[in-house]
């Protein structure tokens, strides 16, 4: 694993009930024992930016790419592609385990492309466990009658999307590899002061 991530640090900062699993049981049996599938079932990620899929209600497996899109002539797409389990949805993406290589792959039907995102799952945890953390604990001043201090807190969470961008890449270069990966946008909305929802400072102070 690239990255360090446990049950336990996911649940010091989310809680238990913020978590969500996929168990070796939904996967196909190519991948149901890798290294990510493993990492899926007893990590987990937390519930938000990222969204995993529900298992079919017939097979009790997860969706395969081919079962979604027909991916077969997307740019960039492995010849195998289609067999990939479908482990979860970013933006306007459906991410799919390679169970040979371990990459998860962000496969755009729009754009007909079909492009690395992580190096492995650690990755992708990592990556949703930070942006996660982010949205729900930065504080805005909440102060609408200073246009300094706002400009002040939008530099400041600038600073942090760039830093978790930095850090990042530093270890795993694919998620925010150009300014084009599903990660680098959702980083620019978070920087924007979107993506703030539910009952999170951030959301407190912007919106009230």
């Amino acid at each position: 694993m690239l990255f360090d991530v446990t049950r336990r640090e996911l649940a010091d900062i989310f809680g238990e009930h913020r978590i969500a699993a996929l168990p070796a049981s939904v996967f196909p049996p190519p991948a149901a024992d890798t290294e990510g599938a493993r990492l899926l079932g007893t990590v987990g990620v937390p519930t938000g930016t990222l969204r995993l899929p529900e298992p079919d209600e017939d097979t009790g497996r997860l969706p395969l790419v081919q079962d979604v899109v027909d991916a077969e002539c997307f740019e960039g797409a492995s010849q195998d592609a289609g067999e990939w389990p479908v482990i979860g949805w970013l933006l306007n993406a459906h991410l799919a385990l390679d169970p040979v290589s371990g990459k998860v792959h962000a496969i755009d039907a729009d754009e007909e492309t079909v492009r690395e995102l992580h190096t492995d799952v650690s990755s992708l945890v990592q990556v949703t466990l930070r942006f996660q953390r982010l949205l729900e604990e930065f504080t805005f001043s909440g102060d609408d009658t200073d246009g300094d201090d706002e400009e002040a807190d939008f530099e400041r969470l600038e600073r942090e999307v760039d830093r978790i961008r930095q850090e990042t890449s530093g270890i795993d270069p694919l998620p925010f590899r150009d300014d084009e990966t599903v990660w680098s946008m959702v980083g620019e909305e978070i920087a924007a002061g979107q993506r703030f929802t539910g009952n999170s400072p951030g959301a407190r102070s912007l919106y009230g």
